[in-house]
């Protein structure tokens, strides 16, 4: 079933919104912390940029015409996350950010050029078109602020 574009956009603006008011006043040494579930906010924060550009690309993809390229089971989701988590765990949080706003902007980007196809979200595997991966990772760190008094 194809996706209203102008509401799938605003979503991602919503969660954006709220992620960026779980982060808001952290210092740079909570941010870098790896006190969140073994990560660091930085390090959900790349996460959440690299599968941005996954789902990007997967918009585009399909709009084109194609297969989604990630379909993949629940054991190489899991590789696939500590690879990316290996590759981007010594990046600045200055690049982290840049990476957060450039690759939400490419999605964004996407879905406003996505074709009537590119916006059928049966057609996506593991970086489905509507998401509420990002409010996992807001509701995380809400969590792990409150248990911490910040």
């Amino acid at each position: 079933m194809a996706e209203e574009r102008d509401a799938l956009i605003q979503h991602y603006r919503q969660m954006r919104e709220e992620l960026l008011a779980a982060i808001d006043g952290l210092s740079d040494e909570l941010l870098t912390e790896p006190s969140l579930d073994g990560w660091s906010v930085k390090d959900h924060l790349a996460h959440l940029a690299l599968w941005d550009d996954v789902r990007a690309g997967e918009v585009a993809r399909i709009s084109a015409g194609h297969a989604s390229a990630w379909r993949m089971t629940d054991e190489q989701g899991e590789t696939y996350n500590g690879l990316g988590y290996a590759l981007r765990r010594a990046l600045s949080f200055e690049q982290v950010r840049w990476e957060l706003a450039t690759s939400r902007q490419r999605l964004m980007d996407a879905i406003s050029s996505a074709t009537p196809r590119g916006l059928d979200g049966s057609l996506y595997g593991e970086a489905g078109l509507r998401s509420s991966h990002e409010a996992a990772h807001t509701g995380w760190i809400k969590r792990w602020r409150g248990e911490r008094g910040i």
